[in-house]
């Protein structure tokens, strides 16, 4: 499966992240004492789903041989901690409406949503 790290050292909030090979940055806003350097942790949750979506919707209409033009997937987190919830909006061009009606069906069940749907344990270890 997947594996990333993150470090942090004196920069307040700047985090270094490796993952799949790839260097991110994340950060904080200044609003927040960080340097905005990076998306924050909840902008790298919702850049996760959207690209998932994304990829997910292009694989199944290039599968189906559909003349898809594009994805636009546009993502918010809203509500309380307690309540929190992401409403997605998907804009698509190039197919008919019953073609994006089996798309946005499609994206209700894309492995990023579907994790996110049935949480996932964590297990912490000091090492």
């Amino acid at each position: 499966m997947a594996h990333g790290t993150a470090h942090i050292g004196e920069t307040p909030w700047r985090t270094d992240i490796l993952v799949g090979g790839h260097a991110i940055t994340a950060d904080e806003p200044e609003a927040l004492g960080g340097q905005g350097a990076g998306p924050a942790p909840y902008d790298l949750l919702l850049a996760s789903l959207g690209a998932c979506t994304a990829i997910t919707l292009k694989m199944y209409a290039a599968r189906k041989g559909w003349p898809l033009v594009s994805v636009d997937v546009d993502l918010r987190l809203k509500g309380s901690k307690e309540e929190m919830r992401i409403e997605r909006k998907l804009s698509i061009v190039g197919l008919d409406d019953e073609q994006k009606a089996r798309l946005a069906d499609i994206a209700e069940r894309t492995p990023v949503t579907l994790t996110l749907k049935s949480g996932l344990g964590i297990e912490t270890e000091l090492v």
